[in-house]
C-alpha cells in the first residue's frame, strides 16, 4: 500500500471519530498556541532591541574604561578597592550608596589616540549643570546635560541634525518637555532661539582650607564669614533641534539637553577645575577605523584588553539585553512544552482506544493481504494528522489573536510607530507544526506497534 493511500485512509478513519479527533487535536493545539505566541514575542522584542541598539550606539565605537565595572553586566560591585588617585565614588542609588570606579585619565586618552586602529576618542563628560532658562526669563528648571553622540538617532519634533558628525558649537538639542516651560509657543518656534545653561565652578580644597583657617582665626568680617557661594557661569546656546521621547530611547528619566562634544567639554573643564575629577572620566568612546566590521571591532577590543583596559562593544550590550529576553522566553516556552508533553498522553490514549475499537477491521485488512508494517504506518499517520491539526489550530489562533491585539499591545507598551511586540515568522511556525507532527508520530508509535502485531485470526474473532 503506497504512502498516498495510507494518508487518505488515515484521514477517513479520523473523520469517522470527528469529536474525539478534534478534542485530542485541541489538547496539542494549546501547546502550539503558547509556543507560537512565545516565538512571536521573542521576535518582536529582539527586533525592538536591534533598533534600540542601532539608534543609541555606534557599532564602530567601543566603550573603554579602566575599571572592571565597565564589563560588569550584573549588579554593581561596591566592595572597597585599593586606593588610587583615579578612583572616585559615584552615587548609584536613591539611598545614597556609592560605587567606587577607577577612571580614565587624560594621559589614558592621549595613549588611546596613539593606537593605529583608533579614529577618534570621545570622553564621556559628566557635567553637573545647575539650571536652564531663557534670557529675560525669571523661571529656572533643572536639567540633565549630555554630549551629543553622532552615533545616536534621536527622534525630532522640529529642526534637523547634521548627516554626519557632531552638532555645531554654540547650539543644543532641546527636549520637547522644555519647550512650553521656557516660553516657546511650540517646537518650531524654539528653533534658533536662545537658551541659557548655568554651571558652577566648585571650590578647590586649598580655597576651602584657607576660608576655614581665616574663619577660625577671626580675620574675616561678618560679611566675609558668610558661607561662600560657588562661581556661577551662564552660557547661552541656540536651539538647533527639538527632540521627543522616542520608542527606541534609552533615557527613561526624561531626555537630556545635548550640546556638542566641544561645548560639553568646556563646561566639564569649568565645573571640575581644581578638583580631583578634573581630566578624569568613567569611560570614553573609542571609534575604530572600519569598526562597522564586527571582526575589526573585536580585534581592537582584544588589543585594548591586553593593555589593561576594560571594553564593551554595542554587540556586548545587545547580548546583555537579549540574554534577559531569552531567559523570559524560555520560561514561558517551558509551559508550552509541558502542555505538548501532556497532550502526548492524550494522543497515546486516543490511538490505543482506536486500536481496540478497530481490532476486527485490522484483522480484515491483514486477511486481505495488508502487511503489518503498513498497518503500523496507518496508525502513525493518523497520529501525525492529529499533530498536524493541533499545530495548525493552535498556531492559527495565535496568529489571528496576535494580529488583532498587536496594535493595542504595541501602543500600551509605548513601543512607537514601526515596532511590533509580536512578529510572526511563518518559517518558525512551519518548523513548529512539523515538530508537533513528529511528536505525535512518536506518541502513536506503541499503539501502532500493537496494531501491527495483532494476529488476523484472533482479531477477526473479536466481538
Amino acid at each position: 500500500m503506497n504512502a498516498f493511500d495510507l494518508i487518505q485512509r488515515a484521514g477517513r478513519s479520523l473523520g469517522n471519530a470527528k469529536v474525539r479527533t478534534v478534542l485530542t487535536s485541541l489538547a496539542i493545539g494549546v501547546g502550539a498556541f503558547t509556543l507560537t505566541a512565545t516565538l512571536a514575542a521573542g521576535n518582536g522584542i529582539r527586533d525592538y532591541t536591534d533598533r534600540l541598539i542601532s539608534n543609541n550606539f555606534d557599532p564602530a565605537e567601543l566603550i573603554v574604561g579602566r575599571d572592571a565595572e565597565i564589563e560588569n553586566n550584573g549588579a554593581p560591585n561596591s566592595s572597597p578597592k585599593e586606593y588610587d588617585e583615579s578612583v572616585s565614588s559615584l552615587t548609584v542609588g536613591g539611598d545614597g550608596s556609592s560605587l567606587q570606579v577607577k577612571q580614565v585619565t587624560s594621559e589614558d586618552v592621549e595613549e588611546l589616540k596613539k593606537y593605529d586602529f583608533v579614529e577618534q576618542v570621545r570622553p564621556n563628560y559628566q557635567v553637573q549643570a545647575r539650571y536652564v532658562t531663557t534670557p529675560g526669563n525669571d523661571k529656572r528648571y533643572t536639567l540633565t546635560l549630555q554630549a551629543y553622540n553622532p552615533g545616536q538617532k534621536p527622534e525630532l519634533e522640529a529642526g534637523k541634525l547634521p548627516e554626519r558628525g557632531d552638532i555645531k558649537n554654540g547650539t543644543l538639542l532641546l527636549p520637547m518637555s522644555y519647550v512650553q516651560l521656557l516660553g516657546f509657543k511650540n517646537a518650531a518656534d524654539a528653533i534658533g532661539k536662545e537658551v541659557s545653561i548655568a554651571t558652577a565652578q566648585p571650590f578647590t580644597e586649598e580655597a576651602l582650607q584657607e576660608y576655614f583657617m581665616n574663619l577660625q582665626m577671626g580675620t574675616m568680617s561678618g560679611e566675609e564669614s558668610a558661607t561662600p557661594e560657588p562661581t556661577e557661569q551662564l552660557t547661552t546656546y541656540k536651539v538647533a533641534a527639538v527632540t521627543k521621547q522616542g520608542a527606541a530611547s534609552l533615557s527613561f528619566a526624561g531626555l537630556p539637553i545635548m550640546l556638542s562634544n566641544e561645548d560639553t567639554g568646556a563646561l566639564y573643564d569649568f565645573t571640575t577645575e581644581g578638583t580631583q575629577n578634573h581630566g578624569k572620566y568613567v569611560y570614553v568612546y573609542v571609534r575604530v577605523k572600519g569598526g562597522e566590521d564586527e571582526q575589526k571591532a573585536l580585534d581592537a577590543k582584544a588589543e585594548l584588553k591586553e593593555d589593561g583596559y576594560y571594553v564593551q562593544t554595542s554587540q556586548d550590550i545587545q547580548k546583555t539585553i537579549t540574554q534577559f529576553v531569552d531567559v523570559l522566553q524560555i520560561l514561558v516556552g517551558v509551559f508550552g512544552v509541558i502542555t505538548v508533553v501532556a497532550s502526548v498522553f492524550g494522543i497515546i490514549n486516543t490511538m490505543y482506544i482506536s486500536v481496540l475499537e478497530r481490532t476486527r477491521e485490522i484483522g480484515l485488512m491483514k486477511a486481505l493481504g495488508m502487511r503489518g508494517r503498513d498497518v503500523a504506518w496507518l496508525f502513525r499517520i493518523e497520529a501525525a494528522w492529529i499533530g498536524f491539526l493541533g499545530g495548525v489550530i493552535g498556531a492559527g489562533i495565535a496568529y489571528g489573536v496576535g494580529t488583532a491585539l498587536n496594535p493595542w499591545l504595541t501602543e500600551t507598551l509605548g513601543l512607537g510607530e514601526g515596532n511590533s511586540i509580536l512578529i510572526f515568522d511563518f518559517g518558525q511556525i512551519a518548523i513548529l507544526i512539523l515538530s508537533l507532527i513528529l511528536v505525535a508520530i512518536i506518541a502513536g508509535w506503541f499503539p501502532a506497534r500493537k496494531a501491527a502485531k495483532l494476529d488476523p485470526i484472533e482479531a477477526l474473532r473479536t466481538e
